[in-house]
Formats: C-alpha cells, sequence, structure tokens
C-alpha cells in the first residue's frame, strides 16, 4: 500500500511516499481503508511536538473511511461501517486507528466533510464544551477565528445558540464566517479589540474567550473578559509564548484560565471524551446544525500541492487529501 511519511532534518521537512505492507490491526484497534484524511498546520510545523525529534515517520493526524479489519477485543464496530476518527498515519491507503476513536459518520456527511470532523471539532469541543461551558446566553471572542479550531468553535458556539465575535488580519474571511453565523466581525491582528467588544456587549465583556493567536493578544483578552469569564489556550501562530497576566483582575473577576492541548494526554486520556462528543456534538453535524467546511480536496498524489496550499494561508476551512483515487 502507499503511505507518506516526512522526513525532518532541522527546519527541512520532506515529504516521502513509499510502498508497503498493509498494517494489521492489534488488540483494540481497527485497520481503516482510508478514503478522506484531513491536513493539520501542526503536523507540517519542524520543531512542533510531533516532529520533536529528528528522522522519518508516518505523517497525518485524521481520517475517515470503511472498517477493513477488527482486531481482537473490539466491540460495536462492523465490517464495512463508515467511520472517522483521529488516526496517526492518515496520509496512506490503510491505516490503524484506536477502536475508542472511531465514531459513526452521519450519513449527511461526504467523505471530505467526515475527515474535516475529527481533529478540531474534538479540540473545540474539549475547549467551549467540557473547560468553557458555552451557554445560549453567553458571549464568545475568538482571537484567529478563520483558523480551523477558530472556525469549529464559532459553529460549536452557535450550535449552543452563543453570540460570537471573531478577530482575523483577513477581511474576506470574516465576511465568509458571517453566513455561518459570525455576530461581529473585526478585521485586525492586533491587540486593539476592547472597545469593540465592551461596545457590542454592552459593557459586560465576554464569557468566553478563545485564543489561536498567542502571547501577543493575551492581555487584551483578559480585559475583555466578563465576571467569572473563561480564557482557553489553543495556539501560539505569533511565536509568543510569554504574556503578562493582570492578577487583580484574575482574582476580582473570578477567572478561569485553561489550556487545551493533547500532546501531553495518553491514548486513554485522549479517548476518553470521545463518547461525550458523540452524546453532546455528533447530532448536531447529523441534522446539519454544523456542517464542516471544506477548503479544497487534493487527489492523494498532491500532498505537497496540498501542504503549499495550507502554508499559503488562503484558505478557510480544511484542507482534505483524497485516498480513494
Amino acid at each position: 500500500m502507499r503511505t507518506y511519511w516526512m522526513d525532518v532534518d532541522g527546519d527541512s521537512a520532506v515529504l516521502q511516499l513509499r510502498e508497503g505492507p498493509r498494517p494489521q490491526p492489534g488488540a483494540g484497534q481497527v485497520l481503516l481503508r482510508v478514503r478522506a484524511a484531513g491536513l493539520n498546520r501542526g503536523e507540517f510545523i519542524t520543531g512542533h511536538g510531533l516532529h520533536a525529534k529528528p528522522g522519518a515517520r508516518p505523517i497525518g493526524l485524521e481520517a475517515a473511511g470503511e472498517v477493513a479489519a477488527i482486531g481482537p477485543d473490539v466491540a460495536g464496530l462492523a465490517m464495512g461501517q463508515r467511520v472517522m476518527g483521529r488516526c496517526p498515519g492518515a496520509f496512506a491507503e490503510y491505516a490503524l486507528m484506536d477502536a475508542r476513536e472511531a465514531i459513526a459518520i452521519p450519513d449527511r456527511l461526504s467523505w471530505e466533510q467526515a475527515a474535516a470532523v475529527p481533529v478540531v471539532y474534538q479540540v473545540a469541543y474539549d475547549l467551549m464544551v467540557l473547560h468553557g461551558r458555552v451557554a445560549a446566553s453567553d458571549w464568545v471572542l475568538v482571537n484567529g477565528i478563520s483558523s480551523g479550531v477558530g472556525v469549529a468553535s464559532l459553529q460549536v458556539a452557535k450550535a449552543f445558540g452563543a453570540r460570537v465575535i471573531g478577530t482575523s488580519g483577513a477581511a474576506d474571511k470574516l465576511a465568509r464566517l458571517r453566513e455561518h453565523g459570525l455576530d461581529v466581525a473585526l478585521c485586525t491582528r492586533r491587540p486593539d479589540f476592547h472597545d469593540a467588544v465592551m461596545q457590542a456587549t454592552g459593557g459586560a465583556g465576554v464569557n468566553l474567550a478563545v485564543n489561536n493567536v498567542g502571547g501577543s493578544v493575551f492581555a487584551e483578552e483578559i480585559r475583555c473578559l466578563a465576571f467569572q469569564g473563561r480564557l482557553g489556550m489553543v495556539g501560539y501562530v505569533d511565536r509568543t509564548l510569554q504574556a503578562a497576566i493582570d492578577l487583580e483582575a484574575l482574582h476580582a473577576k473570578r477567572l478561569t484560565l485553561f489550556g487545551v492541548s493533547n500532546k501531553m494526554r495518553t491514548p486513554a486520556q485522549r479517548a476518553a471524551d470521545v463518547p461525550g462528543f458523540v452524546r453532546d456534538l455528533l447530532p448536531a453535524l447529523a441534522d446539519s446544525r454544523i456542517t464542516p467546511i471544506v477548503d479544497r480536496a487534493f487527489p492523494f498524489e498532491q500532498l505537497e500541492e496540498a501542504r503549499r496550499h495550507m502554508q499559503a494561508d488562503r484558505h478557510l476551512g480544511k484542507i482534505v487529501l483524497l485516498a480513494d483515487g
């Protein structure tokens, strides 16, 4: 079978298409016939936690496809069933998936749409629901809203009835996100949005802030939080890893600060959130309250072109690699 590897050496990251044997599922695993796999920016960044050591390794983090083989100690899945989930080595014709991560694909979703779900929507679920406790009465601020997690956060917030303020440096992307429910669009990459946020919320501030940008906007987000507000740290594309914390605001407003990352979680810890995701969010994917945005789908042979399209940063929503010819 064909599978993509990425060879990392310093700042160099070379994609390689290799031929190899079809893997066999072990205990607790299923073999997936991959139909589509989603791209994620972090997996292509050298020095990222996914590539902490030099060398070549299979690449790809999420996939949608059909169950092609079932390992021992797996219940509740059937041969040929359409499933999606986080899946290491997903840029391949076949890949192994932890059966606990396998999620039945709603009938209305295409392969491309299903491949766009597992990573960003489960991160958004962790962020918005499990830790952010989003509610219908909330105002939500999403910095870097045109990112994958930003778009998913917008859609999850709207599915729960919240109102959303989003920042982005791309006016055209903000205009498109208005079509998906964005209430207030602020075209900026700078920490200069406090006054606009307070005006939109009647001076109360936001109940939940989502930081996809990094330390450069952290202090401004703290200023925007309402009493008992929550701030979720997701990413730092600005490469700014330090920020001042207003301890008086943290104390007086009874704020909650938390991070959302899977880097240090065990497979069991990651899988533990899947039943809640299926219960709380899968119905919205099934009944069209949430429809994954797929920017573009590339043929299997064009992963390098797909990577360049992502690095150009002109896309909105997910980029997908097709594996079914």
